[in-house]
């Protein structure tokens, strides 16, 4: 599928409106927790009324417009309707911050603002003082506080209801037939869609210039790799806003998908499933990680009988998956790699572990899949590392979980991991009309296969370049074209990509010794008394982490073990409490699990408030190093002190 120059996201949008006028676009949740169904036709006229809502108030191609919401179908078509007439989102949630909001839609010189609710309309009207271009604000919900509203009056700014809007919008189209239309045909695929400003787990953001042609360029092959029919349901779970779930959304669309707007918390998205029985989940690791951990913590709480089957049967389906990687070459592969030497190994164990297998599916792993209903077909883990422990335990009890990658930057898809042909731990090869390379992170050499370098992107998804920073475009794209990503990979025979780290949060000891916290801090997070670590030393001596327990589970080791307290506090600063996380750490990082010397822990430190997204974490649920190393600044320091 090849699209030419003049074809835009808005004109993909009319041709699945066209296709499948009476198929279900968007699950809309309304009151009472149910979901009303929006169709293709009603999706597409709802963008074009909006977009001629817009003209109506004048706003004019290539106009900034500012886009502060979250997930939510009216999202979608106020995004529809700005790109309609060629004008420019500049998208950000509901966490975002009042810095954060200042520095995009300052730079931006944004004049309209669509926000989401009463908490995100006084924002900006908080900061309307340092954002004198901001002259309407457009709300989603149809209303807010008297005191929010007669603050924006006193400064100026008149606020609009999404509704209303809508209406204005419907009767303009009337009266001027065919002009939002028209405008929709002028668009052509090197039209600016949106400014997205990266989450700055540096602490640096940026705004991120990407084309129709961006988002485009990666339908040619996208939908061979992760297939939906006409009709059939995805969850919406990652921040709208952000790059993975708007191409996730393009992705859907083009194909005829309905798009499910659910949240990323566990007993939501797990009512939800129930609920509308959906075919895919594209979602951050940490969702997959957060289903595992539900599923591993009720059968330790059940114990018993039913616990020893659990474990038992999951090793054995391990066990039997780990051989079928090697006989039928679904593992990474960097050498030669001979079939028949793994056949005659492993041909005898493998049929013998069969039976056991189709056992435990028939008392155990079926019971987890129909968590995720009769409909289920693939996750697609994106936007952070997918630990390999939970990689292993999907793929070993059959749930279709495959790892795709990307940058902003990229808008957003190197690769994706094929849902009919994975290959274990790699993230597919590169998706058709990339280029991509593996370089020296010292001299820019091109590596050969099997060798670990930076990652370099060329194509026609890199973006169009940083907003008004040319200096920072040019550092991260050089003369021919190539994105150079930040981040350690691997290339296998096969061309298939394997991400080891990002080279921006390598750690250098003061022996000179380089390492990459992520495998650490992965590996660490297989504790079940560990629900995240962070792995800091830049310039010191040794390693040292910062340990968010996992409260439930050093209660139950408590009780179980008899240990009395007096506060939670007290436990976690007892001797056996801090013995036993020593153990945890000294057990999981060490040589048998192929750790060395230097990549060991010294010492660590207990936390117990849970990390945030816009505090710790990015939008992204990435660890935000720079936020952890203010927040946390104190607490490191004393674990160095000499």
């Amino acid at each position: 599928m090849v699209f030419d120059e003049n074809y835009t996201i808005p004109k993909m949008l009319k041709d699945s409106a066209e296709k499948w006028p009476e198929i279900p676009a968007q699950m809309k949740r309304v009151e009472g927790g149910e979901f009303e169904p929006i169709l293709y036709r009603e999706m597409f006229q709802r963008g074009l009324d909006f977009g001629a809502a817009l003209i109506s108030i004048g706003v004019k191609r290539e106009d900034k417009i500012g886009l502060i919401a979250d997930n939510r179908a009216e999202w979608f078509h106020a995004d529809l309707g700005i790109m309609a007439i060629g004008a420019i989102d500049v998208p950000r949630g509901c966490d975002a911050t009042l810095n954060d909001l200042e520095k995009i839609l300052s730079i931006t010189e944004a004049k309209i603002v669509i926000a989401e609710n009463n908490s995100q309309v006084n924002k900006i009207v908080t900061l309307k003082d340092k954002l004198p271009c901001v002259k309407q604000i457009i709300c989603f919900d149809n209303s807010i506080k008297e005191e929010v509203s007669k603050a924006a009056e006193d400064k100026g700014i008149e606020i609009i209801f999404f509704d209303e809007l809508m209406k204005i919008g419907g009767k303009w189209r009337i009266e001027h037939a065919g002009e939002v239309e028209a405008e929709l045909e002028k668009g052509k695929g090197e039209d600016l869609a949106t400014i997205i400003f990266t989450s700055g787990t540096t602490g640096t953001p940026k705004g991120v210039m990407l084309t129709h042609h961006n988002f485009l360029a990666q339908l040619d092959e996208i939908p061979e790799r992760i297939f939906i029919n006409p009709g059939d349901k995805a969850l919406s779970v990652l921040p709208v806003w952000h790059v993975f779930e708007r191409e996730v959304e393009y992705v859907i669309t083009i194909q005829g998908g309905c798009l499910c707007y659910s949240k990323p918390i566990g007993s939501i998205l797990l009512a939800d499933f129930k609920k509308l029985n959906p075919h895919l989940l594209p979602a951050v690791p940490r969702v997959f990680e957060a289903v595992y951990d539900g599923v591993t913590k009720k059968m330790r709480k059940t114990g018993g009988i039913v616990l020893g089957m659990f474990n038992f049967f999951v090793n054995i389906a391990k066990a039997q998956k780990a051989m079928s990687r090697k006989m039928f070459n679904q593992n990474a592969c960097y050498t030669r790699y001979y079939t028949v030497f793994w056949w005659i190994l492993f041909l005898i164990p493998w049929c013998l572990l069969w039976p056991l297998y189709g056992l435990g599916n028939l008392l155990v792993f079926r019971k987890i899949k129909a968590m995720l209903g009769t409909n289920f077909r693939a996750g697609i883990a994106g936007g952070g590392a997918y630990p390999k422990y939970i990689d292993e335990f999907f793929w070993a009890i059959g749930v279709e979980i495959v790892e795709g990658y990307g940058l902003t930057e990229t808008a957003p898809i190197v690769a994706v991991r094929p849902i009919a042909a994975p290959v274990f731990r790699t993230i597919g090869s590169a998706i058709r009309g990339i280029q991509v390379r593996i370089v020296d992170p010292n001299d820019g050499f091109v590596l050969g296969r099997g060798k670990e370098g930076v990652l370099q992107v060329k194509g026609p998804t890199v973006m169009k370049g940083y907003y008004k920073r040319p200096d920072l475009t040019a550092k991260v794209i050089n003369e021919e074209g190539w994105l150079d990503t930040g981040d350690l990979a691997m290339m296998t025979i096969h061309n298939e990509l394997c991400i080891k780290g990002r080279i921006k949060d390598t750690i250098v000891l003061r022996g000179g010794e380089n390492l990459e916290p992520l495998p650490i801090e992965t590996k660490l997070s297989e504790s079940k008394f560990i629900k995240q670590a962070v792995v800091v030393g830049q310039d010191m001596r040794y390693l040292a982490a910062l340990i968010l327990v996992d409260e439930d589970e050093v209660k139950t080791y408590a009780a179980d073990n008899g240990i009395q307290y007096d506060t939670y506090e007290n436990l976690l600063a007892s001797e056996i409490i801090q013995k036993l996380y020593e153990n945890e750490i000294a057990n999981l990082i060490s040589s048998k699990n192929g750790f060395k010397m230097f990549e060991r822990i010294a010492k660590f430190t207990l936390i117990t408030k849970a990390f945030e997204v816009g505090v710790e974490l990015s939008a992204k649920q990435e660890i935000m190093r720079f936020r952890i190393n203010e927040l946390y600044k104190n607490e490191i320091a004393k674990m160095f002190e000499e």
